[in-house]
């Protein structure tokens, strides 16, 4: 086999003296006009293209010309994948395989024999070895040395370059090649397989060294103008390409041969690009004006200019290829976007409104966005934004929220709200700073509502509107974001119970008014969604059982009166109740229900055993002394017959419960009285109060307000507002004179006969008495003192626990039992309370540290 190997060209041609190739991606080593669009070519790719260009190897002095010498190839090449560089390699490849075709089997212009293979295999005339033999007969191979190697003709080397040189010139000054293409590739491949790869190279080199040296002197002149020298530059790089393409072509046996056995060398391409780097843009003057133009179109686009994008995309397209775009052109670049928006952000925040600058600010990042895509590269894009986001919102996030949110907010602004949101989170710590601003809103808005006794008729209602708004914020402008979520509830939470159990207050009357209203203003759906909008404002106070004081006392009012939306209404209120503070918190609400129940089964039992007289039907609500709340009693002139029924229920009563205690409030009661009209009959639903007072035009045609007080014993607040609930309401059964909203001293009141309502049964509703000081004072002092005994129950329950604790430890662990808020002077007192009750003592040693007494 070694003389097999002795008779190929050797692979391996002089070393190289040129300097090393700079190790770069093979990015930047692809020869398409447009440069910027490379890739690296795998293994398969560059076995179809080198089986392509391979294949045109015939030539008039060696057959052995037309086999591969891709065995000989120990590097991966780079090179520039364009369409115009494979159509070229293609026709080439097909031109040259038409050639080998046909001059096969012709005798070859130098020694060696016909019939001689390449690969040193010699089928001898008259040989049968293979076509011949037997069948089971032995084939013999005959193996021969290769014939000594043929030597090119005298003066063939300096007439190939001279061609090969003049067709270089040809394409550097774009004019018409004399030979064909196929011609110059085989000479090339002819020169490169006698070891004249290294001198082949170096001439090549100089040609082109010569021609880019020529080119520098046209960029050298002062009076051309910024866009006039970027084109001619572009011109100039888009023409070096296409040369070096054509070039290459031609070149390209060298490059897939010698080139790549020398890793120190840079292929055909490289070399066109490190002298083009070398002599034309390394050049300080031309680099200079080339950067200070591409910087110059880029600042009048960002002013509004239309300016040649595919020049810029061009140019920094060169700049990337020629491996100069970061240290040349990006660093300057964003030096000068920072200074950009750095005076832009601090010009606009004081000229415009937030709303506006946030717009302004987002159509800045998808134009420097676009940019990149355009025409800068891709490795800008990162710094690049990042710049934008620090100079237009980083520096400017307390002084846009301070500045607009409270507006935004206040607006409702939801656009404005999810843009605000998006660029802050592109912005570090730009989200949390939003954040506090949220919890500042929050609590000042909020605390408007409850600090403010002026607004305390709608607080309710504003604060279940306020939630919804924020709650809807959260969700469409701020993505759900949990942290906002969180901070919404820690600043209800603050602001609600600034003012100390008005709040709770406030949401148990509301809750009655709603339950009063009930169907009237919503359907069963509607109540109950609303009832979960204030269960969730429940949840923030503290004063929770100041609540259900308030609510206990209404839900009595309106089971009593009948004024309740539905039992089920008021039952799902209750299981709501239960749900967040316990059973404990409901168990005396529950008790309510249950009397209810009780009282409908005793009032069965009384009307089934008795004989009742007269036309008047009675109605009882058996209260359970502890559930219910106490009335002031108010002493009226009951009619006979009422007074009658009430000793007979009395005696049925007690005759089933024996041992106890029957007290009557008939002030709460209320009757059904059947009227005559001329229009007809009536069915009139009306209060204990009302039916007195009706029941008077039996006896008479017209009353006085004096009169009419005298016979019935009514307090006078309370029967000036019955009275105004028959002659000023709806439904008007009696006249007053005169006509006006209110009741006077001296109006005078009469039956009205022509009463007409298109209703059979009339339901005249009682007007309510506003609650009085003294009531609201009452109901705050009960709650008050329940607080004294849990506070109390406290302390005890943990200093039996503790046995020895300083103040300051059971204060704290006090705080932490308790659901309502306390006043350290409140506690010091129930303290004081309870050392001189003997539960505690202070200790003998330490007056700060309290002993508990077994």
């Amino acid at each position: 086999m070694e003389s097999l190997v002795e008779g190929l060209p050797s692979p391996n041609p002089p070393p190289p003296t040129q300097e090393a190739r700079p190790a770069a991606s093979d990015v930047n080593n692809d020869s398409s006009i447009t440069p910027s669009k490379k890739r690296k070519i795998n293994s398969s790719e560059r076995e179809d293209i080198d089986s392509i260009s391979s294949s045109p190897k015939t030539t008039n002095y060696s057959s052995s010309s037309c086999t591969s010498t891709s065995q000989h190839i120990q590097k991966k090449l780079r090179f520039e994948d364009s369409v115009d560089f494979i159509g070229l390699d293609v026709k080439m490849a097909e031109e040259s395989s038409a050639s080998c075709s046909s001059n096969k089997m012709k005798t070859v212009f130098l020694a060696g024999g016909v019939g001689h293979h390449a690969n040193g295999l010699t089928k001898t005339a008259g040989s049968t070895t293979f076509s011949n033999s037997k069948p089971g007969a032995a084939k013999k191979l005959v193996i021969k040395n290769f014939k000594e190697k043929p030597k090119l003709p005298e003066n063939y080397t300096h007439e190939t370059w001279q061609k090969l040189k003049e067709a270089v010139e040809a394409i550097q000054n774009s004019i018409s090649i004399k030979y064909n293409l196929e011609e110059l590739y085989q000479a090339v491949e002819n020169l490169c397989s006698h070891k004249i790869s290294a001198k082949l190279y170096k001439q090549l080199q100089v040609v082109c060294e010569d021609h880019i040296k020529a080119q520098i002197d046209q960029f050298r002149e002062d009076a051309l103008d910024s866009t006039l020298f970027l084109k001619k530059i572009d011109k100039c790089w888009q023409d070096h390409c296409r040369q070096m393409i054509m070039i290459r072509s031609i070149f390209l046996f060298l490059d897939r041969t010698y080139v790549l056995q020398n890793s120190m060398l840079p292929s055909v391409w490289d070399m066109g690009l490190e002298l083009f780097r070398f002599y034309i843009i390394s050049d300080m003057k031309v680099q200079s004006k080339t950067i200070d133009g591409i910087l110059l179109l880029i600042e009048r686009e960002r002013s509004g200019e239309t300016v040649d994008r595919s020049l810029l995309r061009s140019l920094l397209s060169m700049l990337s290829d020629l491996q100069i775009y970061q240290d040349s052109f990006e660093q300057r670049f964003l030096e000068e976007t920072n200074r950009l928006y750095a005076a832009e952000g601090q010009r606009l925040m004081q000229e415009r409104e937030v709303p506006d600058y946030l717009h302004h600010v987002n159509k800045r990042l998808e134009e420097e966005a676009d940019r990149v895509i355009t025409y800068l590269d891709q490795s800008t894009q990162k710094p690049l934004i990042a710049t934008v986001e620090k100079q237009l919102l980083g520096e400017h996030l307390t002084a846009t929220l301070q500045k607009g949110l409270n507006h935004l907010l206040d607006e409702n602004r939801i656009q404005d709200l999810c843009l605000l949101y998006q660029l802050f989170s592109r912005v570090r710590g730009g989200v949390l700073v939003l954040l506090q601003h949220w919890i500042e809103y929050i609590k000042a808005f909020g605390s408007t509502m409850v600090i403010n006794p002026e607004k305390d008729k709608t607080m309710v209602q504003e604060l279940l509107d306020f939630k919804d708004k924020v709650d809807h914020i959260i969700h469409v402008c701020f993505m759900k974001n949990e942290k906002f979520v969180n901070a919404m509830k820690e600043a209800f939470e603050t602001f609600i119970n600034k003012r100390t159990n008005k709040p709770a207050e406030l949401i148990a009357k509301h809750v009655d008014w709603k339950l009063r209203a009930g169907n009237k203003e919503a359907t069963d759906e509607e109540l109950e969604k609303m009832l979960d909008k204030i269960m969730i404002i429940f949840r923030f106070i503290y004063g929770k059982d100041v609540f259900e004081a308030f609510y206990k006392k209404d839900l009595a009012k309106r089971l009593l009166v009948g004024k309740s939306a539905s039992v089920d209404a008021e039952k799902s209120m209750l299981s709501k109740l239960k749900h967040e503070c316990g059973a404990a918190f409901t168990s005396k609400l529950e008790g309510m229900f249950k009397d209810m129940e009780l009282s409908k089964d005793i009032m069965v039992q009384f009307k089934q055993c008795q004989n009742l007289p007269g036309n008047i039907e009675l109605t009882v609500n058996i209260l359970t002394m502890g559930y219910w709340p106490t009335y002031v009693p108010m002493e009226v002139h009951l009619l006979p017959e009422m007074v009658r029924l009430q000793e007979i229920f009395k005696t049925f009563y007690l005759g089933k419960h024996s041992g106890r205690k029957l007290q009557w409030q008939s002030t709460l009661g209320h009757c059904v009285l059947k009227a005559e009209f001329k229009e007809g009959k009536k069915e009139l639903q009306v209060s204990l109060f009302q039916t007195l007072v009706l029941l008077m035009f039996n006896e008479g045609e017209e009353f006085t307000l004096e009169e009419i007080k005298l016979a019935t014993g009514i307090e006078d607040g309370e029967l000036r507002r019955t009275l105004q609930s028959l002659a000023c309401g709806k439904a008007r059964v009696i006249h007053k004179v005169p006509k006006s909203k209110d009741v006077e001293d001296g109006d005078k009141f009469s039956c009205n006969d022509d009463f007409k309502h298109k209703l059979f049964r009339i339901k005249i509703n009682q007007i309510q008495m506003k609650e009085t000081v003294e009531e609201q004072a009452s109901t705050t002092e009960r709650v008050y003192q329940d607080r004294q005994y849990q506070i109390d129950a406290a302390i005890v329950r943990i200093m039996k626990m503790r046995k020895t604790l300083s103040h300051n430890l059971l204060v704290s662990e006090v705080y932490n039992q308790l659901k309502f808020p306390v006043k350290p002077a409140d506690l010091k007192k129930r303290i004081e309370s309870l050392i001189d009750r003997d539960y505690m003592e202070r200790d003998k040693e330490n007056p700060n540290q309290y002993n508990y007494v077994a």
